[in-house]
Parts: structure tokens; C-alpha cells; sequence
């Protein structure tokens, strides 16, 4: 092995000890764990792509986990914390952070599909807690057989509690990134699973058409059966038995469900 990949997973551990949690890491750069205990204790070294993400985590450039391990650990010591976040909205995430927590962890969420005329959308998404923020990820996995379409979407984005209502802004992950947004209820007096309220983006395959329309998100916990989960996500009839009685009622009760711009 040579000098640089041993002071690469020396440095690496030193990072991580700083840091609250391994796996909490991983989620946070999306990197498979069992991948990322390769890196640490057994030397491998992870893909220029996966370099950079890691140091962009900790504050570094990627060729700084290669220094001497002395060097790194005084680098690691005295580095600058970020500055926090200016500008018009600095203050708007997560507004009040003590109201989001009973609401962070993971969740099945549902709305009517512009993209799929008449049909529901099932996707999955997790709120979690990092660096004071609370950030958002949504996953959307849509197999079209009848028209050879395979989708994969994934976005992530902030929350806010503000005014008694939970706000997220969201942005597709790559090479034409857009913007979703979703505004939700809190969960009633009497009732701690579903989350209701009206979620806006523009369509995938409609010719771009922006949409709003009703969402209700079913809360799973904190910890989940994350391919659970995902293999739930999928396009769904209306009255599909698949569908929580719940969730019917939201999305079907009232027509005109979408508001085009």
C-alpha cells in the first residue's frame, strides 16, 4: 500500500471522529456504509467522485486527506467553521427547529401524477436533522412497461416550520435540475400518521406544465425498511386496493385537482 493511501485512511478516521455518527455521514453523502468501512479500515480507496464528496463534507479539498497525517491532524484542528448561510432567506430554514423534530424521519407520500394523467404517484422521502437545518430527500421510482419508461428521480431540499405549517423546497438532482414544492399540515390532535396538504412542480414528460395538486405523506418512523420503502414507490389506479383508504379519499375527493399556470 502506498504512503498516500495509508495517510488517506488515517486521515479519514480522524475526520469521522469528529462527526456524530459514521452512518449519519453516509446518509449525508450517499455512500453505501459497508463501501465506506472499506475506506477507513481496509485502505481501499474510494473514486475521485467519492473523494471529492467526502472532503466537500468535511470542509476540504479532496488531495488534503493525502497529507501527512501530523499535517492533517493540525489542518483538522484549526480549520474554519462555515459561515452561516446569508441572505434574504437565511433566516426562513428550518424556522422553528423544536416543532420539525417530531416530525423528522422517513415517509411513504402519495399525489396525482400530471405526468400520468389520472394516476397516483407513491414516492418515499426522509426529514433529518443536520448541522442545524433540516434537510429533505425524496425518491420517485416509476416503471411504465406500456411506454418503455423508466424513471429515477431524486430530490433534496430544506424544510421550514413556520406559521403552524411545513414547508419544503426541494431541486431535482441532475443535468436539468427543477424545483419542487410541497406545503403540509401539521399532524391533528387526534391523529400522529398522515401528513396532508398540496405539493407543486412541473410535469416530467407534458411539456414542462407547472402543477399543483393534493399530497399526503404517511409518517413510518425514524427508522424504517428503507427497500420496503422504495419498492412501494410506483404509479397507482385511483382505486388501486394497493392504496390506503386514507390516501384515496384525500386525492379523489374533490375533481380539478390540478391548478395550471
Amino acid at each position: 500500500m502506498s504512503k498516500h493511501h495509508e495517510n488517506y485512511s488515517e486521515n479519514l478516521r480522524l475526520a469521522c471522529a469528529t462527526c456524530k455518527s459514521i452512518s449519519e455521514l453516509c446518509r449525508s453523502i450517499d455512500i453505501n456504509r459497508q463501501q465506506f468501512n472499506r475506506y477507513i479500515n481496509s485502505g481501499a480507496r474510494p473514486s475521485a467522485h467519492n473523494r471529492h464528496r467526502i472532503a466537500r463534507f468535511f470542509g476540504f479539498e479532496a488531495e488534503d486527506f493525502d497529507l501527512p497525517v501530523s499535517v492533517f491532524r493540525h489542518r483538522l484542528e484549526t480549520r474554519h467553521q462555515p459561515l452561516p448561510a446569508q441572505g434574504p432567506l437565511a433566516d426562513a430554514f428550518p424556522g422553528d427547529l423544536d416543532a420539525l423534530q417530531p416530525y423528522l424521519g422517513f415517509y411513504q407520500t402519495w399525489h396525482v401524477s400530471l405526468s400520468w394523467p389520472g394516476q397516483i404517484v407513491c414516492s418515499c422521502a426522509h426529514l433529518r436533522e443536520r448541522d442545524g437545518q433540516v434537510v429533505v430527500t425524496s425518491l420517485e421510482r416509476i416503471e411504465d412497461a406500456q411506454s418503455g419508461i423508466r424513471q429515477r428521480s431524486r430530490y433534496v431540499g430544506l424544510a421550514a416550520f413556520q406559521r403552524r405549517r411545513i414547508f419544503l423546497t426541494e431541486l431535482t438532482r441532475g443535468a436539468a435540475p427543477t424545483f419542487g414544492q410541497t406545503i403540509l399540515m401539521p399532524f391533528e390532535i387526534h391523529q400522529r400518521q398522515y401528513l396532508r396538504g398540496l405539493t407543486m412542480g412541473i410535469s416530467w414528460r407534458n411539456d414542462n406544465l407547472p402543477y399543483a395538486t393534493r399530497t399526503i405523506w404517511r409518517y413510518q418512523g425514524r427508522r424504517t425498511n428503507r427497500r420496503a420503502l422504495i419498492a412501494g414507490c410506483g404509479i397507482y389506479e385511483p382505486h388501486s386496493a394497493s392504496l390506503p383508504s386514507p390516501v384515496v379519499a384525500c386525492l379523489t375527493e374533490a375533481e380539478g385537482v390540478f391548478l395550471h399556470v
